[in-house]
């Protein structure tokens, strides 16, 4: 028996639409179908006022145009969809799913900012107060939404009970331009008669420290402030708003000191009992000032929160050579601790964190001056939980210390914080430190992904630095569902680039060390980005939005170049972190800065003249293009020999050249391809990029035809390569290529980091290329299955939750022959190409398809003809599609 499912639909990228800033959001819609081959004829779509669309003529199944009126704000409606197939084939409705408006308007906002009085601040990274306000519901609640943010960092609860799950909210945005707001359904938290609203308020991003080298405090204003409306809508109709004024209530709360950096100290004995209840005499607490502001600065949330995402259990507990007590967890995280403990009141216990140990104690030195350390101040009576609330830490390790009694770890868990994002990507081979290096790619992006795309988590620095994801926007699509974060924090690009003139090296921007000038391949993350996730999930509205960011970086580099075509003037990162760079100097690399420079100009406008195409801008494709090719012509002309050879010679400038397409003549290009080669296999296969170059070079040699070098360049295990730091026992990615160094000791540079993603950008081309999923089209409409097997790997898969559904891809070979299995979720196609070459492409649709094919390499030893890798053919495991073979 057949069956035609549709999941209910979802809206633009929210996980819950409850609040969202989209008077006309996009629907999308998965299907599930056992039917061999399903494509999609035309769609309807019912909302719940009675919008009909009747059948629409369109394969389209991901972000379709809203079809009704627009959303008014706090307006709830539901969407429901029908599907009919290319065969004939009708679905049954959808299950509806709904959707809440937020705040949509400036004029909505009653709420004003309501501010602590100064002297309860104190200095910076200082005490978080509180305030309060009774309120009275009048009868029967029908619904109440809070709409809350704050300048600072907040933790709101309504008659002693946290609202919501978030950490660290409302997140890091560019203040000055934008301040997210989130909702929240608060209905069951409310009782007719008495209620009381409060908040803890702590100066996190807005006020405190941020940045190296001392970094920077008030970067965004002197004072933090609560901007909460609470709105009840009663059963008859009526309704009434609690909204932050100078009518609430300040005093000072436990938390006697909160830094990102730093950490948190929390005083459970100054705790006021039943603070946030109503009937709480608030008679000696301080009046809040009630700040003006502009309310159409505030916005509703394009993606999910940072929350609570897992706990872990202490691995390991030592005691250091000090006698000091130790923590292993087994992975480097992003997080802090929760402790269970009882003792006498004004006993204090004492966390620190670390990545890694030296000497069997925690090395503190790469954090620089953040001092991760919590403190936590008992009040007695009992048993207590604490976990602080206002700060984070990038740990492995931690040390406790002052534990009243015997020390038991079962009452210490990591609680792992990051964006709430949804997981879509896996892999996995038949080799055990190759899983771990993507583990590795895996956690580091947990890691980093806290709000904006970090760099690192742990030391005085946490900024998002536009080089760092430039590079791996591709392996972070496929992991996670990212598009809304990263759509959020393209807004803020967008917004200090106006501003500032150019796109600056981190975003948010707050003047530190460098100048504000524009930064080849980091400021490319205004063009590449975006294209990115137009590839990755269809997302040709982003493309749309952040279209004039692109052209305005494009042209701006283009200027700097100048009619000679040729960027080699001021200041330049270049290939950073090169591993020939001193550690002191990681700028000098061995690939020249102007050609590096030039080549990332070539590829961005060329990006840009793809996407005026996308967007019907036939007159910017043109100008783009044509610019793309201008620049390329003086990169050769500047930088490659008649002979192939580059300027510098080095592996980052062959797969810049090769992979940007910056050589022409298909002997030249060979030649080009030969020396990368050559240059690859005089290092030992030892890897010899850095940021810039590390996410081509294995694709650069795949394309000269050197598959094997590829993967004996991946498969390496001394350093530097991918896999010596899992040989060190690495559980993240880290920052440079020798981090810790074979004898294991810390690198010596003042900039060492454990857990940086961005040489962990070749996750895309274990993607593509090991396990062999990849999208042919945007959004995975149509996806290219062409994996290229090597390095003695038995085995490799890859899946991943497209914008259509589930895509799998898993080979294995054994004694000679090559067996491929490939999932196509309903709605998408796929083109498959064997092993044996061009000539083996085959084109599928939905469904679940086996191929087999004729494989051997220098690695294959003489084995026994084994069972295939799927067994016999299984009707209910391979649906009506049946098993597609192709006999080698």
């Amino acid at each position: 028996m057949t069956f035609l499912h549709v999941a209910a639909p979802g809206y633009e990228h929210h996980r819950v639409p409850l609040g969202i800033g989209e008077s006309a959001p996009r629907l999308s819609w998965t299907v599930e179908t056992d039917l061999p081959g399903w494509r999609q004829r035309a769609y309807e779509i019912e909302l719940s006022d009675g919008t009909a669309t009747g059948p629409v003529e369109s394969g389209r199944s991901v972000l379709v145009g809203w079809p009704g009126t627009e959303l008014a704000s706090r307006e709830r409606r539901g969407a429901r969809v029908r599907v009919h197939g290319q065969d004939g084939s009708v679905s049954d409705w959808s299950p509806w799913s709904w959707a809440e408006a937020g705040l949509l308007e400036a004029a909505d906002w009653r709420a004003v900012p309501a501010a602590p009085p100064r002297e309860l601040l104190g200095a910076p990274d200082g005490p978080a107060p509180l305030l309060r306000r009774d309120f009275t519901v009048r009868g029967p609640v029908d619904r109440a939404r809070l709409y809350v943010t704050a300048y600072g960092l907040h933790e709101t609860e309504i008659n002693g009970t946290v609202v919501g799950d978030e950490v660290l909210a409302p997140g890091w945005t560019s203040y000055s331009h934008r301040l997210r707001y989130r909702t929240h359904d608060v209905t069951g938290l409310l009782r007719e008669g008495g209620n009381a609203v409060g908040a803890t308020l702590a100066d996190g991003w807005y006020r405190g420290r941020v940045g190296f080298e001392g970094g920077r405090t008030r970067v965004y204003g002197d004072r933090t402030a609560l901007i909460a409306q609470l709105e009840i809508t009663y059963t008859d109709g009526t309704t009434d708003v609690v909204a932050t004024d100078g009518s609430w209530r300040c005093a000072p709360g436990p938390v006697t000191a909160a830094s990102l950096y730093d950490g948190e100290r929390h005083d459970a004995r100054l705790l006021p009992p039943g603070w946030s209840r109503p009937g709480f005499d608030d008679a000696s607490w301080l009046p809040a000032d009630a700040l003006p502001y502009d309310p159409a600065r505030l916005v509703a949330p394009a993606g999910p929160p940072v929350r609570r995402v897992e706990t872990l259990a202490p691995a390991e507990v030592t005691v250091s050579p000090s006698g000091r007590t130790i923590l292993d967890f087994g992975q480097n995280v992003s997080g802090r601790l929760r402790i269970r403990v009882q003792g006498p009141a004004g006993h204090t216990v004492t966390l620190r964190h670390a990545e890694v140990l030296q000497d069997g104690e925690l090395c503190v030195r790469p954090l620089r001056a953040a001092d991760a350390t919590d403190v936590y101040t008992l009040r007695g009576g009992g048993v207590e939980e604490w976990e602080p609330r206002f700060t984070l830490h990038g740990f492995r390790y931690a040390e406790v210390g002052g534990w009243p009694g015997a020390f038991d770890p079962a009452c210490v868990q990591a609680v792992v914080c990051h964006t709430d994002m949804e997981r879509t990507g896996w892999f996995d081979s038949s080799d055990g430190d190759l899983n771990r290096l993507h583990d590795n790619v895996l956690w580091s992006m947990r890691g980093n992904f806290v709000d904006v795309p970090t760099d690192c988590p742990q030391r005085d620095e946490r900024l998002g630095w536009t080089g760092d994801i430039q590079v791996f926007a591709p392996t972070s699509a496929f992991l996670y569902g990212c598009a809304g974060m990263l759509a959020s924090w393209l807004a803020d690009l967008a917004a200090e680039q106006a501003e500032l003139g150019t796109v600056p090296v981190y975003v948010p921007w707050i003047q530190l060390l460098f100048p504000t000038e524009p930064v080849a391949a980091w400021g490319d993350a205004a063009v590449v980005v975006p294209w990115t996730l137009y590839e990755r999930y269809g997302e040709e509205g982003l493309l749309r939005t952040q279209y004039p960011s692109m052209k305005a970086w494009v042209d701006q580099c283009a200027g700097r170049a100048g009619d000679g075509r040729l960027w080699d003037t001021g200041f330049q990162l270049g290939d950073w972190l090169d591993p020939a760079a001193p550690p002191d100097r990681p700028f000098e690399a061995r690939t020249d800065r102007a050609l590096v420079a030039t080549a990332c100009l070539a590829r961005s406008a060329r990006l840009l003249a793809q996407a005026a195409a996308v967007l019907g801008e036939e007159e910017d494709h043109r100008r783009y293009g044509g610019l793309a090719d201008q620049v390329g012509a003086a990169f050769e002309a500047e930088y490659v020999s008649p002979s192939g050879r580059l300027v510098g010679d080095s592996q980052t400038a062959y797969a810049l050249a090769l992979q940007f397409d910056l050589i022409a003549g298909a002997g030249r290009r060979a030649r080009a391809g030969r020396r990368l080669v050559e240059l690859v296999r005089e290092s030992g296969h030892r890897i010899g990029t850095g940021f810039v170059g590390t996410p081509l070079v294995c694709d650069a040699l795949v394309a000269a035809g050197a598959v094997d070098d590829a993967y004996h360049l991946l498969m390496q295990r001394e350093c530097p390569s991918w896999l010596y730091p899992v040989t060190m026992g690495a559980t993240t990615v880290w920052e440079r290529w020798d981090s810790m160094l074979p004898d294991g000791t810390v690198n010596p540079g003042d900039m060492t980091s454990f857990n940086h993603y961005a040489l962990g950008a070749v996750a895309d081309w274990l993607h593509r290329t090991v396990a062999g999923l990849a999208p042919a089209e945007p959004g995975y409409r149509r996806i290219l299955v062409r994996p290229l097997p090597g390095g003695g790997l038995r085995h490799a898969s890859a899946a991943h939750l497209t914008p259509y559904g589930r895509a799998e891809v898993r080979w294995r070979r054994a004694a000679g022959r090559f067996e491929l299995e490939v999932v196509v979720p309903a709605g998408a196609t796929a083109t498959v190409v064997l092993p044996s070459g061009p000539g083996s492409r085959i084109e599928v649709g939905a469904g679940r398809h086996r191929f087999e094919d004729a494989f051997r390499d220098a690695a294959d030893d003489p084995v026994a003809e084994r069972p295939g890798f799927f067994g016999p053919p299984d009707p209910q495991r391979d649906g009506a599609a049946g098993l597609a073979v192709q006999d080698a």
